[in-house]
């Protein structure tokens, strides 16, 4: 029995999602911390939206890129969270074969636009460091708003063809998938046909992504140091730092754990395969939960608000 392209017009089985492979019998211990990071997604993300829609004062560049970085956050969240938690409770391993595709292109796609609204922050602080007096010039509403439709069109872009050439892969009997989630290798390995283009593509997508934006924000953090650096005064130059302190804490966040995932998917080999589908599952729930955190810690009007929001709660 096969799934085929034709076979799209016809009731579709469902496929089996194992969870973390090697653990099923203890893995719902792991489903209390992950549920935890989704409620601080969610809280969090929620909490900078409504903060940044609600006060005026804080429709400036940086936290309008913040407010879609928590836009992301929640969707890229809420595309992982829920299928993976009943999974690991062992409430419900099936996933049919259009709602996992499905899956599959939200997690890559937003994953895809959190790094481009990265590159958009970098690109932030460096006009704020290095041209202070032109910013608001040059990253007006306008700008603002045709980087973030880049950075919407290029996620969807990109990652369409991931389900699409996807119709054209024969899955044999096997459509057991060891992961807690759909991810597009874990798919892809299940096929009994050709996958040469599906695993070419994906790897270039990946590489253009990420290669690219990690580029553009080495450029403009090297850019930035060399301008810090020829600042007078050590205040003035750890002030400066401490601007981008936060995003810098992001990007960190948000990379290392996405580029050890992508190498031991396709490269590790030796790595036990539940320590990779575990830090895989981390990679998408650990950056939204953090980020909230990050911003609230480091952005002192975005603390001050919440504070305030709270204070005013206590006292009513």
């Amino acid at each position: 029995m096969a799934l085929s392209n034709s076979s799209w017009r016809q009731p579709q089985p469902s496929f089996f999602l194992v969870g973390i492979p090697g653990l099923e019998e203890s893995q719902h211990w792991i489903a209390l911390p992950l549920g935890v990071l989704y409620f601080l997604a969610l809280v969090g993300n929620v909490t900078i939206i409504f903060i940044i829609w609600t006060d005026s004062s804080l429709h400036q560049p940086m936290y309008l890129f913040l407010a879609m970085l928590a836009a992301v956050d929640l969707v890229l969240a809420s595309s992982t969270a829920p299928k993976a938690l009943t999974v690991l409770l062992n409430y419900a391993h099936g996933i049919g074969y259009i709602v996992c595709l499905t899956q599959m292109f939200f997690i890559h796609a937003f994953s895809s636009m959190e790094s481009g609204i990265l590159v958009a922050m970098a690109l932030d602080r460096y006009v704020a460091i290095c041209h202070p007096l032109r910013h608001s010039t040059i990253l007006h509403p306008g700008i603002i708003g045709h980087i973030g439709m880049v950075v919407l069109v290029r996620g969807l872009v990109l990652l369409i063809p991931f389900p699409i050439l996807l119709q054209n892969v024969v899955f044999c009997r096997a459509t057991v998938i060891s992961h807690a989630y759909c991810e597009h290798m874990a798919v892809v390995k299940l096929a009994c046909s050709e996958t040469t283009v599906n695993r070419a593509y994906g790897l270039s997508v990946a590489l253009l992504v990420v290669g690219l934006d990690v580029l553009a924000i080495g450029i403009s953090y090297a850019l930035i140091l060399q301008a810090v650096l020829n600042v007078p005064g050590g205040e003035a130059r750890l002030k400066a730092f401490s601007t981008c302190g936060s995003h810098v804490c992001v990007i960190l966040i948000f990379y290392i754990p996405g580029m050890f995932s992508f190498l031991t998917h396709r490269f590790g080999h030796h790595v036990p395969h539940h320590v990779h589908v575990l830090l895989a599952t981390l990679y998408l729930l650990v950056p939204p939960a953090l980020n909230p955190l990050v911003y609230g810690v480091k952005t002192r009007q975005i603390r001050q608000r919440v504070l305030r929001v709270f204070y005013i709660k206590a006292s009513s």
